[in-house]
C-alpha cells in the first residue's frame, strides 16, 4: 500500500479517543507494543472491533522510538500553556522529536505511539508546529483548533445538547445547536458589551494560529527565527488594541485603560463559561478587583515574584532610553530605525531570539501567567490557570487588552524616539489622490453597514466518544455588507509607475465626541488593506473590493471543513484552497459602529513601490493575509516599517490628520452604521 502523509492529520482528530478508534473511514493498525497498558492485553479484540467497518486501514510500522520521557512528564489531564516556561520547554522538546524524524512514515509511527501517552493539547500543538515547518509536510492542510478542541470556544452547556443530538438523531437529520449570543455575563457588566468581539470564534482562532506560525521556542532556531518576527509581534498586537478601542467607541465606552500598575486591583472580573474536555474541569474565573500576587506553584515549577516582572519592565525602558540592548556577551545592539523594533519585540515576547533573556526576562509571557493565576497564586485550591494562560482563549478576557495596551505603550516609547517622517519621505512625486468613495452593496455612499449573522461550524472532529457524523453549532457574529473602494489617482509623469495603496480606518472623534488629535488618532488607525497597482500616465480609476483585503482570510478558510468540497489535486483551485489559516477573519474587517452612525476617517496613501518592494517569488505561498501574518517561508512583503506611515510621531506642526497629508494621501469622511438585525448565513 502507498503511504499517504495526509493520514497524519487524522491523528489530530478526536484527541481523547485511543488512536485505534476509527478516524472517519480510516483505521490505524497499531502494533501491539504501541498500545497503552490498558489496551495491550486485549489488542486483537480491539483492533478487530474498530477495524471491521473501515474503508481504509493504515499500517503503522514499529520503529525504534526516541526518548519521550520529557514530553510525557506533563499529565494527560492537565491544562497546557505556552506561557508557562516548563510547558514551553516540554513543547520544544516534542517539536524537536517530531522535526527530527527522518521521513514522514517514521513521523507517523512516532506520533501514533506518542498520541495516547502525551497530553492532548501538547500533542496537537507540537505535531501542528512540526507539520507546518517540516519540508515534507508543510503543504498539508491543518484543521483549525475549533474543529479539534471546540471546548476552548463554545459555551459548555452546548456539549450535552450536542451529545444528545448526535446519539439520538441520525446523521442527515441533525439540527444545529444554537450557542447563545451573550452567555458569559449580564448587561450589569459594561465590559460585556464587547462580548461579540472578545468571544468571537474567528478572532480567537486568528490569535491561536498566529502563535502556531510564530512559536516562542524550539531548539531548531529556524522554526522561531522568521523574518521580522519581533516587529510582527508588535504590529499584530498593536492592531488588536486599536481595533478593540474602535469597538469600545462603537459601544459608547472609553478607550481601554493600560494595566501599567501591577499592584492595583484589576476592576474587571471574567467568568468564561468554558469546560476543558481534556482536564474535565471548568476554566476558572476571576473575581472583580483581583490583585496579582507572587506565584508559588510547585506543580508548574513556577516560583516568581511580581517584583521580577517589574524589574524586567524597568530594564526594557532603560534600554529604550539608552538606545541599545545588551546581549549575553555584553555587546551593545542598537535600537535603530530599521531593526530596533524587531529586537524589542523579541525581548518583550521572550523567545529563543531574545539577545539576553537573563537580563530582560520573560515580560509578556509571565504577565499572562501572573494574571491567569490571580485566583489561585499558590495552588492552595488546586486550580489551573484562567483563559489568559492559553493563546487560544486569552482574547476573551477584558484584561488581555489592558495588558497589551501597556505593552504597546512600551513599544511606542521606542517609536517616539525615532525621527518623524519628513514630507519628502512621505511624498510620492508626481502622484496625487483626487477622490475617494466607498460604496456598500446596500446603503448610501461613504458608509460601512454592519449587522449580525448566524453561521454554522462542524464540531464533530473534536467530539470524543460521540457517534460519528457531523454535528453543528450555530453562533452569532458581526458581519458587514460587502463594499467597493473607488480611488481616483493622478500620475503626472510620462511613464507607468508601480505603487502600493495603503488603506486605514480610524475613529474621527474620541470618547467625548471631540475631534481626535493626530497624536492619538495615529494609534487608532486600523489597517484594512494594502495592494499593488500599476498607474498609467494621467488619470487612473482604481476599484478594490472589500473581500480582496490583505488583512483578512475568508469565512470558508476560518471555519471550513477540510474534508468537504475539496478541489481536484494539483490544480490551481486546490492551491487556492490550501490552508493558510493565519489572518484576521473577514467578517470582523469593519468595527460594529452605532445605529445612528459612528464617524470615521478613511485614510488612503499611495507609496512608491520601487522603495517598498521586496524582491522574492510569492507564487504558491500563503500571501493573501500578509499584513498581520507575514508570508510563510518568505520575507515580509513590504520594506517599510509595519504600520507605516502611522508608526512614528508626526513631524513638527502636525496636530490633526489634515495637516499630515501630502498630495499622495487623502482622507474621506465615512460613517459606520450598525443595523441590529440578524441574518442566517445560509439563508
Amino acid at each position: 500500500m502507498v503511504f499517504d502523509k495526509k493520514h497524519l492529520l487524522l491523528l489530530l482528530d478526536r484527541p481523547r479517543e485511543p488512536v485505534f478508534m476509527g478516524k472517519g473511514r480510516v483505521v490505524f493498525d497499531v502494533p501491539d507494543n504501541y498500545l497503552t497498558d490498558r489496551y495491550r492485553p486485549i489488542g486483537p479484540e480491539i483492533q478487530n472491533r474498530f477495524g471491521e467497518n473501515a474503508e481504509e486501514r493504515v499500517t503503522v510500522r514499529s520503529i525504534a522510538l526516541p526518548d519521550l520521557r520529557i514530553p510525557m512528564s506533563l499529565g494527560r489531564q492537565e491544562q497546557f500553556s505556552l506561557f508557562i516556561p516548563r510547558h514551553r520547554k516540554i513543547a520544544a522538546r516534542l517539536i524537536d522529536i517530531f522535526m527530527g524524524m527522518r521521513n514522514v512514515e517514521d513521523l507517523q509511527s512516532c506520533a501514533v505511539f506518542a498520541r495516547d501517552r502525551i497530553n492532548p493539547y501538547l500533542f496537537n500543538y507540537a505535531l501542528s508546529v512540526a507539520l507546518l515547518h517540516r519540508r515534507d509536510t508543510h503543504d498539508l492542510d491543518l484543521p483549525t483548533i475549533i474543529e479539534i478542541f471546540p471546548d476552548k470556544y463554545v459555551d459548555s452547556k452546548v456539549f450535552s445538547q450536542i451529545r444528545e443530538e448526535a446519539t439520538v438523531v441520525p446523521e442527515g437529520m441533525r439540527m444545529p445547536i444554537v450557542i447563545p449570543k451573550d452567555y458569559t455575563a449580564s448587561d450589569l457588566d459594561e465590559e460585556h458589551r464587547l462580548w461579540y468581539f472578545r468571544e468571537d470564534i474567528g478572532v480567537n482562532l486568528h490569535h491561536w494560529h498566529w502563535h502556531l506560525v510564530y512559536p516562542f521556542d524550539a531548539s531548531n532556531r529556524a522554526i522561531v527565527d522568521k523574518d521580522r518576527r519581533g516587529e510582527l509581534f508588535y504590529y499584530m498586537h498593536q492592531q488588536l488594541v486599536a481595533r478593540y478601542n474602535f469597538e469600545r467607541f462603537s459601544n459608547r465606552l472609553q478607550r481601554v485603560k493600560r494595566l501599567n500598575n501591577l499592584r492595583e486591583p484589576i476592576p474587571e472580573g471574567y467568568y468564561p463559561k468554558l469546560d476543558s474536555l481534556v482536564a474535565s474541569r471548568a476554566w476558572p474565573g476571576r473575581v472583580d478587583s483581583s490583585v496579582l500576587k507572587d506565584l508559588n506553584r510547585e506543580a508548574d515549577q513556577i516560583k516568581q515574584d511580581l517584583a521580577d516582572l517589574e524589574r524586567w519592565i524597568d530594564r526594557i525602558y532603560e534600554a529604550i532610553h539608552q538606545g541599545f540592548v545588551v546581549d549575553e556577551s555584553g555587546n551593545r545592539i542598537p535600537l535603530d530605525e530599521e531593526k530596533g523594533i524587531d529586537h524589542l519585540g523579541n525581548i518583550i515576547e521572550s523567545s529563543t531570539l531574545s539577545p539576553n533573556r537573563q537580563l530582560y526576562g520573560d515580560m509578556h509571557n509571565m504577565g499572562h501567567v501572573f494574571i491567569s493565576y490571580a485566583h489561585d497564586p499558590d495552588h492552595r485550591h488546586l486550580e489551573s490557570f484562567g483563559v489568559m494562560g492559553d493563546v487560544a482563549t486569552a482574547m476573551r478576557d477584558p484584561v488581555f487588552y489592558r495588558w497589551h495596551s501597556y505593552i504597546d505603550d512600551i513599544f511606542q516609547e521606542h517609536k517616539n524616539k525615532l525621527n518623524p517622517y519628513t514630507r519628502t519621505q512621505l511624498t510620492f512625486d508626481g502622484i496625487a489622490i483626487r477622490d475617494i468613495t466607498v460604496q456598500p452593496d446596500d446603503g448610501p455612499i461613504n458608509t460601512f453597514q454592519t449587522f449580525w449573522q448566524q453561521s454554522d461550524v462542524d464540531l464533530s472532529r473534536g467530539m470524543d466518544f460521540v457517534p460519528r457524523g457531523n454535528v453543528f453549532a450555530r453562533f452569532t457574529h458581526l458581519q458587514h455588507s460587502p463594499f467597493v473602494y473607488t480611488i481616483m489617482i493622478e500620475n503626472d509623469s510620462d511613464a507607468q509607475r508601480m505603487a502600493f495603496v495603503r488603506i486605514f480606518l480610524a475613529p474621527k472623534n474620541d470618547e467625548r465626541g471631540t475631534p481626535m488629535v493626530f497624536r492619538d488618532q495615529r494609534l487608532f488607525m486600523v489597517e484594512l488593506d494594502k495592494f499593488l497597482v500599476a498607474l498609467r500616465p494621467g488619470a487612473n480609476r482604481i476599484r478594490r473590493r472589500s473581500k480582496e483585503s490583505t488583512v483578512t482570510i475568508p469565512f470558508e478558510r476560518t471555519f471550513r471543513n477540510l474534508d468537504q468540497n475539496r478541489p481536484a489535486a494539483d490544480t490551481p483551485e486546490e492551491a487556492e484552497f490550501n490552508f493558510c489559516g493565519c489572518g484576521w477573519p473577514a467578517h470582523m474587517l469593519i468595527p460594529k459602529g452605532l445605529p445612528e452612525g459612528l464617524p470615521a476617517d478613511l485614510f488612503i496613501m499611495v507609496s512608491n513601490y520601487e522603495e517598498d518592494r521586496v524582491i522574492q517569488d510569492l507564487v504558491g505561498t500563503c500571501n493573501d493575509a500578509a499584513s498581520y501574518c507575514g508570508v510563510r517561508d518568505r520575507l515580509y512583503p513590504d520594506r517599510k516599517a509595519m504600520g507605516y506611515p502611522f508608526d512614528r510621531a508626526a513631524r513638527s506642526g502636525v496636530d490633526r490628520l489634515a495637516n499630515f497629508l501630502t498630495p499622495n494621501m487623502a482622507v474621506q469622511s465615512t460613517t459606520i452604521v450598525h443595523n441590529d438585525r440578524t441574518v442566517n448565513r445560509l439563508g
